[in-house]
C-alpha cells in the first residue's frame, strides 16, 4: 500500500486494519498523545491553519494543502514504498535480504535508536510551543506550525515501530515519550540539545537550520539500515524534514537580509536602534545553534556505533554512494582529539571514527548557509562576513568537552574563556534585547521590522496569504 488510508481512526498506509491488536494498541496510545498535544504543543489558538498533509508516499505529488484546525490534523502512520528486492548494504551482513522482522540479537539496540530518535520529535514541539504569540507574520507562524504538526507526525512514526515490532517494552517506552518534558528537572529529554530553550524567532530559525539538520543526518543514516521498516520510516520522513529546514535557512536569509538593508540606509553597523539584529548578536547565536548542535553526534569516536554499522543496524550518510567495502574492517581515518594538551587529531579505525565521518557530511552541509548569507552580505556591499566557529568551541561532548577554545580554534584558559565568552555566546543583555523585537504581527501582509519578508510565498500562494484564522 503507498496511498494513506484516512478514513481510518489512524491515518495509515501500513495496513493498520489487518492487525487488530496493534490497532487497539495505538488507539489505546492516540488519546494520551492528543492530550499531550493539548497540555504541550503550541499555546496560541487558532481556528484553522495552511498546511500539508500526505497523500502518498510516491515521489510525485505526496502532500496537499488546506486550511486545517489544528486539533483535527490527521497525524498518521506512513512508511515510503517497499523494495521487495532490497538487500543490507554494509556490515557484516552486507548482500543479505533486508530485514522485516527484528534480529532477536539486535531487539535492545534497535529499540534504544528508535527511542532517542523518537524523543527528539515531541522534544521540539515542548521547546517552540510559545513562539507564535510572537511570529513575525502569518507567514511565519504557518511555517512554525507545520513544522509542529510534523514533529508530532514523526513521534507517530517511532511510537508506530515501538508498538509493532517490541512488544510491551515498546509500548512502554512509547507511554515514556509523552511523559519526558524538554527543560524538566526531573524527567527531561535523552539528549542536551532539546532541553535549552528556543524562547525567540531568531533562536527558532537558528533551531531549524542547525538542529534539524543534525535530525536529517541521523535520520540518514537509519535510512540505511538492514531493519526495513525503519528504513522506510526514515526516508518518509526526510521528505518532512526538508521542510523544517527550508524555514531555518530562509529563516536567516531574511534576519541577514534586513540587517543589511538597514547598515546600508543607516550607514552603520549599529542596527539596533533601528529595530534590527545587529550581526554581531546573530553570530553569536549562530554560535550556540552549532556548536549544540556538533555535541548531539557524540564522541569522536564510539564502539557503540561500530557495532551499530557492524550489524547493519545504522548506516553511513549516503552509504551505497561511498566507494569502499561497506565493511571498514581495516580501513582508517583521523578524528579530532587532544594531543599532548593541544587541539590536534589521531588516527583511529574508520569503524570507531563513523561519529566523526557523519559529523564532517553535516559541517560540509552547514557551510552552504554560511555561503548564502555572506553573498546577501556581499551583494549588499558589505565588508562583514558570518563563518562557523571551530569545532573545539564550546562543546560539551567528545574530545573538547574538557578545554575551552576561542571561535578561532585557539585553547584558552579559563579566566579567558570567562572573560571573552560574552564576545562569543549569547549574552542576556543579548537576548533580552532579541526578545524585545519579537512583538507579534499577525495582520495580513504585514511583517516585523528585524526581518525582510520571503520571496515567495507557501505552495504558490502570495505573501498576503491568508496562512492561518486566527481564534
Amino acid at each position: 500500500m503507498t496511498t494513506p488510508d484516512y478514513a481510518e481512526k489512524i491515518p495509515n498506509n501500513v495496513g493498520l486494519r489487518e492487525d487488530r491488536r496493534l490497532q487497539r494498541a495505538l488507539e489505546s496510545w492516540q488519546p494520551d498523545f492528543l492530550n499531550w498535544w493539548e497540555g504541550m504543543g503550541p499555546t496560541l489558538p487558532v481556528q484553522d491553519v495552511y498546511l500539508r498533509t500526505a497523500v502518498n508516499v510516491g515521489r510525485e505529488g505526496w502532500a496537499q494543502f488546506g486550511h486545517v484546525p489544528m486539533k483535527d490534523y490527521r497525524w498518521g502512520i506512513f512508511l515510503a514504498e517497499r523494495d521487495g528486492d532490497r538487500r543490507i548494504a554494509f556490515g557484516s551482513h552486507k548482500g543479505e535480504p533486508a530485514w522485516q522482522k527484528v534480529p532477536g540479537e539486535y531487539r535492545a539496540e534497535l529499540q534504544r535508536l528508535i527511542v532517542i530518535q523518537g524523543d527528539t520529535e515531541p522534544a521540539s514541539v515542548e521547546q517552540q510551543r510559545n513562539l507564535g504569540a510572537t511570529a513575525p507574520s502569518l507567514y511565519d507562524l504557518r511555517n512554525l506550525f507545520q513544522v509542529n504538526v510534523e514533529e508530532g507526525r514523526h513521534l507517530w512514526a517511532m511510537v508506530y515501530l515501538l508498538h509493532a515490532y517490541f512488544g510491551r517494552e515498546g509500548r512502554e517506552e512509547a507511554e515514556e515519550l509523552l511523559h519526558r518534558n524538554s527543560g524538566s528537572q526531573d524527567a527531561p529529554r535523552i539528549l542536551g540539545a532539546f532541553n535549552e530553550e528556543t524562547p525567540d524567532w531568531l533562536s527558532f530559525f537558528m533551531f531549524t537550520y542547525f538542529t534539524d539538520r543534525d535530525g536529517k543526518y541521523q535520520l540518514g543514516t537509519l535510512k540505511e539500515s538492514a531493519f526495513d521498516p525503519l528504513s522506510r520510516t526514515c526516508e518518509f520522513m526526510l521528505k518532512e524534514e526538508a521542510h523544517h529546514m527550508f524555514v531555518g535557512t530562509t529563516g536567516i536569509d531574511r534576519v541577514v537580509e534586513r540587517t543589511a538593508q538597514v547598515m546600508v540606509e543607516r550607514d552603520t553597523d549599529e542596527v539596533a536602534a533601528y529595530g534590527a539584529i545587529p550581526l554581531a548578536i546573530i553570530q553569536k547565536y549562530l554560535n550556540f545553534h552549532y556548536s549544540v548542535s556538533l555535541d548531539l553526534f557524540g564522541g569522536e569516536t564510539s564502539t557503540n556505533v561500530a557495532n551499530y554499522y557492524t550489524a547493519g543496524l545504522k548506516g553511513r550518510w549516503l552509504e551505497e554512494r561511498r566507494k569502499d567495502d561497506h565493511l571498514l574492517a581495516s580501513d582508517a581515518i583521523m578524528v579530532d582529539a587532544l594531543v599532548e594538551g593541544s587541539i590536534g587529531s589521531v588516527e583511529v579505525s574508520a569503524l570507531t571514527g563513523l561519529n566523526t565521518d557523519l559529523r564532517r557530511e553535516y559541517i560540509s552541509d552547514c557551510a552552504g548557509g554560511l555561503k548564502r548569507w555572506n553573498r546577501i552580505l556581499d551583494e549588499a556591499g558589505l565588508a562583514q562576513r558570518l563563518y562557523l566557529p571551530h569545532v573545539a568551541f564550546n562543546r560539551k561532548v567528545g574530545a573538547f568537552s574538557g578545554i575551552e577554545a576561542s571561535p578561532s580554534g585557539e585553547k584558552l584558559s579559563a579566566a579567558e574563556w570567562e572573560s571573552g565568552k560574552g564576545q562569543w555566546l549569547p549574552t542576556d543583555t543579548d537576548k533580552t534585547f532579541v526578545r524585545s523585537l519579537m512583538q507579534p504581527v499577525h495582520e495580513r501582509g504585514k511583517i516585523a521590522a528585524w526581518v525582510a519578508p520571503p520571496r515567495n510565498g507557501i505552495n504558490g500562494q502570495p505573501f498576503d496569504y491568508d496562512y492561518v484564522h486566527l481564534a
